[in-house]
């Protein structure tokens, strides 16, 4: 279904930010113990799935790095994802400078990182992971042994849904996609993708059609 500008950040009031650590009023004039229900939900175990999506421990996350509605004025049409790969975020842009916002990991170096923009060329449920020449090459005992691919499942590191970024037509072999560490959300970890805790990917999954925009920064 397309995407349209209004229904971007559907869903809203259930996806109200503000997390804090500490029994006050959050920004949104909520208090804490109502904020961290929503959460709570948000991160339950995800129900019709093949594979176990278990809940997430959310005493191993930051809490800034948990899905939230931020102000982010941006250039960016709504509907573009922009990931801030130093930052550590990624933002699915809505309209009046408003952003759904989730916590992600990128690559341990640098120089593992995407940048400049490409489209969503296909999506995948419970996608099958095939490690990189790149990846094999500098860790042959790691990845060698599923250089014929891994299909999808719960030992699978793409987790419940990936996102390909295409340019000019071409796989630039990078992804954004679920996690079987959630702990590591916020950190450098990755072989160059970006991972999101797998509640937060099924939901930007489902936010966004093939064909969008995604724009990484400069890390």
């Amino acid at each position: 279904m397309p995407l349209t500008r209004r229904a971007v950040l559907i869903g809203a009031p259930a996806l109200l930010s503000g997390c804090v650590t500490r029994p006050t009023v959050d920004e949104t004039g909520m208090p804490s113990r109502i904020v961290d229900t929503l959460h709570m939900g948000m991160y339950a175990a995800l129900e019709g799935e093949p594979f176990p999506v278990p809940a997430v421990d959310l005493s191993e996350i930051d809490p800034r790095f948990l899905r939230q509605i931020v102000s982010y004025p941006t250039p960016h049409l709504p509907g573009t994802v922009v990931v801030d790969p130093g930052q550590r975020y990624a933002y699915l842009v809505g309209e009046n400078g408003r952003a759904l916002r989730y916590g992600v990991g990128v690559g341990k170096q640098e120089a593992f990182n995407f940048q400049g923009a490409a489209l969503v060329g296909r999506k995948a449920h419970w996608p099958r992971w095939t490690p990189t020449a790149n990846m094999i090459s500098r860790e042959p005992a790691r990845y060698g042994p599923f250089s014929g691919g891994l299909a999808g499942g719960p030992g699978n590191p793409l987790g419940p849904r990936a996102l390909y970024l295409y340019r000019d037509g071409s796989d630039t072999l990078y992804r954004l996609h679920g996690t079987v560490e959630p702990w590591t959300i916020g950190t450098m970890v990755s072989s160059g993708c970006v991972r999101l805790i797998n509640q937060d990917i099924v939901d930007l999954y489902r936010r966004v059609p093939v064909g969008s925009r995604v724009v990484v920064l400069p890390a």
